[in-house]
């Protein structure tokens, strides 16, 4: 758990560096990069973000809520180390990669734009290591249920951390079958891939690592609740139902990268961006109902009712874990989920697509979202996993 996290948080510094030169550079009276490092360095910050700093802490909350949330063992420390070092060579040779001056394709490389090998060599590493990961995960989930650690259904969290690791194997496999005839693509044993199938495929990877995203982030959100407010879902049933349609249709929503491609059909837009899609967009209106209910139930039972928001008011928002859930539940909600109903849905994609909207949706889900709930999260953890207090309390709120 410790070295996921930490790992995850160094290439946060990394892409989040990348990202103040980025700006820099988009700000016409400093203009920092010239365009050939501009294009190198927006390729650091998207794999770095959405790829390594995202992953790596997704896999310290599946191990997390495998062991500690269960009160089991790891199913396999060696799994775990091998799983550990794959991800981290992988990283490192991408990054490496970016910086030799080969690769930069920025995180889509999409063909016929070709990178180094080790580009491709280092992504594919990353995903079979975080493949191994999950599959300790999974180990650990079947030691509990035999070992008969908990009572009934697994908690809620783990509920939901267990369909992050269900969209994270289809996602992760998806980056290894577009990867690899690439890599060989790029050492000359393959001749020829089409473009059309490539970014049809990669889209699996791309946008559905933010579907592990969204659906880690939710979990966390409710165990966040719980530790500052002892607030209880309000159907545990409806709640895991929500996240079952997460599992069968949340990554239908990788077709709005699609839209404008003549390789896919009018009918399998159509289907996607209507009737399919809602399913997945019907999870997340549950869980952003149940889980400020939840809150509010909680405080209120604690005798905060005065007024109709008088619960919110008394709320620990001295608590940054509290704080930065509570921001990341309203950004994401209202900011990145409803763009991204809007950006998912044909007609408007046709006028959005490869327009600032698109990336101001992204930074909304995966910044506001995903990364303020991850950190909120570790404010919570640092004191139980780490045995230290938070310093510089007032500068982390």
């Amino acid at each position: 758990i410790k070295l996921n996290a930490v790992a995850a948080v160094i290439f946060l510094l990394l892409g989040g560096l990348a990202a103040v030169l980025l700006a820099l550079t988009r700000t016409p009276s400093v203009h920092l990069l010239p365009v050939d490092w501009f294009y190198r360095i927006l390729t650091l910050h998207g794999l770095n973000m959405l790829i390594f700093w995202m992953v790596y802490f997704e896999i310290a909350i599946l191990y997390f809520a495998g062991t500690v949330l269960l009160n089991t063992r790891l199913y396999s420390t060696g799994l775990a180390w091998t799983g550990f070092s794959m991800m981290t060579t992988g990283a490192l040779m991408v990054d490496y990669a970016i910086f030799e001056g080969r690769s930069d394709v920025l995180m889509t490389s999409y063909l016929p734009l070709i990178a180094s090998p080790p580009f491709y060599l280092g992504i594919i590493l990353f995903a079979v290591g975080a493949l191994v990961a999950v599959g300790n995960f999974f180990g650990t989930i079947y030691i509990a249920k035999r070992d008969h650690t908990y009572s009934g259904s697994v908690p809620l969290v783990v509920f939901g951390a267990i369909a992050a690791a269900i969209i994270a194997v289809v996602t992760l496999l998806h980056g290894a079958i577009v990867m690899i005839p690439t890599f060989l693509l790029s050492v000359g044993l393959v001749k020829h891939i089409d473009p059309a199938w490539y970014r049809a495929t990669w889209w699996g990877l791309g946008h559905m690592s933010q579907q592990i995203n969204v659906c880690a982030m939710v979990s966390v959100w409710y165990l966040i609740g719980t530790l500052t407010t002892g607030a209880k879902p309000i159907s545990q049933a409806v709640c895991r139902g929500a996240f079952v349609l997460y599992i069968l249709f949340i990554n239908l929503a990788s077709a709005h990268h699609l839209l404008v491609d003549p390789a896919v059909s009018a009918g399998w837009k159509i289907w996607n961006t209507s009737y399919a899609m809602y399913l997945a967009v019907l999870a997340s209106m549950i869980h952003g109902f149940t889980v400020p209910a939840s809150v509010e139930s909680s405080m209120r039972a604690k005798g905060h009712n005065q007024g109709l928001f008088g619960w919110l008011f008394a709320a620990p928002w001295g608590n940054p874990a509290f704080s930065g859930f509570w921001l990341s539940l309203v950004i994401f909600g209202f900011g990145g989920g409803i763009t991204g109903v809007t950006l998912g849905t044909q007609q408007i994609n046709i006028m959005a697509h490869n327009t600032l909207r698109i990336p101001g949706h992204f930074h909304m889900t995966v910044v506001g979202g995903s990364t303020l709930a991850f950190m909120a999260l570790a404010y919570d953890v640092i004191p139980l996993i780490f045995q230290r207090t938070v310093i510089f309390r007032t500068l982390a709120l």
